[in-house]
């Protein structure tokens, strides 16, 4: 059994879980290679946003159904913030700056 090449994105690798999704799932896989390498990237990076193994399991799952359904990108999510070739964005740094007082008031 020869093992395929599946495309990446920008700043981060396929992850092992979605290589497997993708893989077992032609359509999706097919959908995954018809979309740039910046699309690739936010939804590599949607997936490891998450902390909870269950929520990165259906996030996992919810990137080859979305995929199938036609989006080319995660929906109403920030966007990857471990890109170095742009700044952040105004909402990204709100959100960013939002997270690290909830996690400082927590500790």
């Amino acid at each position: 059994m020869s093992i395929r090449k599946i495309s990446e994105g920008v700043v981060h690798k396929l992850p092992a879980d979605l290589k497997k999704v993708l893989i077992a799932d032609p359509a999706a896989l097919t959908k995954w290679e018809d979309i740039t390498p910046l699309a690739r990237n936010e939804w590599i990076c949607w997936v490891e946003s998450v902390k909870r193994p269950q929520k990165r399991k259906e996030h996992v799952q919810r990137t080859a159904a979305q995929l199938k359904e036609g989006m080319r990108r995660p929906c109403c999510w920030m966007g990857c913030v471990h890109r170095k070739d742009k700044p952040l964005s105004p909402s990204q740094e709100f959100l960013l700056g939002r997270r690290s007082k909830k996690q400082g008031t927590h500790r």
